[in-house]
């Protein structure tokens, strides 16, 4: 038995609208909830970034290498620059009210793997809590303004 034309019509065109919709729901979700983080000095530097995005409740950090507030990348090796750079995470979240206990993934990169064991003795003495965040890490053939590590997270927004 062959459906009517008509009824296969009628189906069609519920199924069109349905699909149209789901679409346009998607499109449009939250694109009135993206808030752009950025100091005045990442502006002034040109950096081609954000320093942080929030997203639907979510914080998206830039990465972040160790570098001091006058520019300079820290000295003191991989523990240093490893510290230096979730402080100035720690920086960026404090501009939305947030601090790094609300952190719960970060992506650490590093120039050589060798220092990942040095890195995340750092990376842990400076989170102090027993629920790390979850955290990735992996090592390039180089990084931004010559720094051994740079790390990058999310966090959650209250």
């Amino acid at each position: 038995m062959v459906p009517k034309k008509e009824h296969f019509n009628q189906k069609s065109m519920k199924m069109i609208k349905t699909i149209s919709i789901f679409f346009i729901t998607i499109c449009t979700y939250g694109q009135n909830d993206v808030k752009y983080i950025n100091s005045q000095e990442n502006i002034n530097s040109g950096y081609p970034f954000s320093e942080a995005v929030v997203v639907d409740n979510v914080v998206y950090l830039s990465g972040k290498v160790g570098r001091l507030p006058s520019g300079e990348l820290i000295k003191g090796g991989i523990e240093a620059e490893t510290i230096q750079a979730l402080k100035n995470i720690e920086s960026v979240l404090e501009k939305v009210d947030l601090t790094k206990d609300d952190i719960f993934k970060c992506t650490c990169m590093l120039v050589d793997i060798k220092d990942w064991p040095k890195m995340s003795k750092a990376y842990k003495s400076f989170f102090e809590r027993e629920n790390l965040p979850a955290r990735s890490a992996f090592a390039g053939s180089g990084l931004a303004l010559g720094a051994k590590v740079e790390i990058e997270c999310l966090a959650k927004v209250k």
